[in-house]
């Protein structure tokens, strides 16, 4: 008898939902068990055992089918979100509920990034949520761009505010507003700071992961003493996003920069990595800003230069979201649910070939059986294994 593990590609991760190819496979909500094997072992009834469960996941399958992406693919990006538990509809319209499994991904890209901002001199913050109305007026092409949008708050604790404030859009306003008082002299430059944090841009149409309501991101922010210092920190963070996406998320991606008419409002450039994804749509997986002086004019966001001048800052701003998540689903995902690249996966495999013995008290003969086991890790929780028994 011949006893295995049936396993995915190694280029991916376990298929959250059972899956037709590797219908022995375990949901990762269920316990990894070691089977336990007595002097009574039974290589048939281990057989039937097997089998038993094999057509018990296939009838699974079925209940939980996942539409192929050949005929719909958002009908079939939707199954995978529902089928692999990464996601769920919220109360509000637009918004949704990131699962834990969804979020471990998240939490993979945040890993990553963090390192990367660190090592090119970027310090972590956090700026509030809640921004007055007025800070988004200051800047014209900012204010027009974002107003159909806004999230407006008009009464607190039961009394109708005396300014309006918005609930974070994105978070230029509010930063130079702390930067001008942070920044007096040349020798406060470069000031660079990234926030992970929540924001929320009132959308019309949306698509779990891709578009929402409400949306986690990270988003930097620097200020340079001369245009040449800001426009090389554009790009350097374009480049940042570009090897995430080939490296650690294995996406293709174009990098380039946005037309005039897509150019963020308040930016003077924008930059911009673009995924294709299964359906022939280019999604924008993350961007680049160079803001230029727009903001530090409008907020008075200046330095003393080394000649004794008076100078405003110049600017940039970048940002990935949790789009990348739902870029990943479509990229790597197929008819038989969600795969993942292996440094993204939450779940990490490990294959080892083992050789078991079994003992018989009334023969002096033992029964050799050679696995294959797989040793997983989930994030940090203690070491699983997996053997499956297979009919020779």
């Amino acid at each position: 008898m011949v006893v295995n593990l049936r396993l995915p590609a190694l280029t991916s991760l376990f298929t959250t939902s059972f899956s037709n190819r590797y219908p022995v496979f375990v949901r990762r909500s269920q316990q990894l068990r070691r089977p336990v094997f007595s002097s009574s072992f039974s290589a048939q009834s281990t057989v039937t055992k097997t089998e038993d469960r094999v057509d018990g996941q296939r009838n699974r399958v079925q209940d939980r089918a996942v539409t192929p992406r050949s005929q719909d693919f958002n009908a079939w990006y939707l199954d995978v979100i529902d089928s692999a538990e990464l996601a769920d509809y919220g109360p509000v319209r637009g918004t949704m509920v990131i699962r834990p499994y969804g979020y471990a991904i998240w939490e993979a890209i945040q890993d990553y990034l963090n390192v990367k901002f660190k090592e090119t001199g970027h310090s972590n913050m956090y700026f509030p949520q809640f921004i007055p109305y007025s800070f988004i007026e200051k800047e014209a092409s900012h204010v027009e761009g974002f107003s159909p949008e806004l999230a407006l708050v008009t009464i607190g604790g039961g009394k109708e505010l005396e300014e309006k404030l918005v609930v974070r859009p994105t978070s230029e306003t509010i930063v130079n507003h702390m930067f001008t008082q942070w920044i007096h002299s040349y020798r406060d430059l470069p000031l660079m700071i990234n926030q992970w944090a929540n924001v929320t841009r009132w959308e019309m149409r949306t698509k779990p992961f891709v578009r929402t309501l409400e949306f986690l991101w990270q988003e930097g922010h620097t200020a340079h003493a001369t245009p040449e210092e800001a426009e090389k920190e554009a790009m350097q963070m374009i480049d940042v996003y570009t090897k995430f996406a080939y490296e650690q998320a294995a996406i293709p991606v174009i990098a380039g920069r946005k037309s005039k008419v897509e150019t963020f409002a308040g930016a003077v450039r924008t930059y911009t990595i673009e995924a294709m994804m299964g359906d022939r749509k280019a999604l924008q997986a993350g961007t680049s800003h160079n803001l230029g002086q727009n903001f530090s004019c409008a907020f008075g966001t200046q330095f003393t230069d080394e000649n004794g001048q008076r100078q405003h800052v110049w600017q940039t701003s970048w940002a990935i979201s949790t789009r990348f998540v739902g870029g990943i689903i479509m990229t790597h995902g197929d008819d038989t649910g969600l795969m993942l690249p292996p440094r993204i996966a939450p779940i990490q495999v490990k294959l080892e070939y083992l050789c078991m013995y079994f003992c018989y008290s009334d023969f002096s003969w033992f029964i050799s059986m050679p696995m294959i086991a797989a040793s997983s890790t989930v994030a940090s929780s203690p070491s699983k294994l997996i053997i499956e028994n297979m009919p020779s």
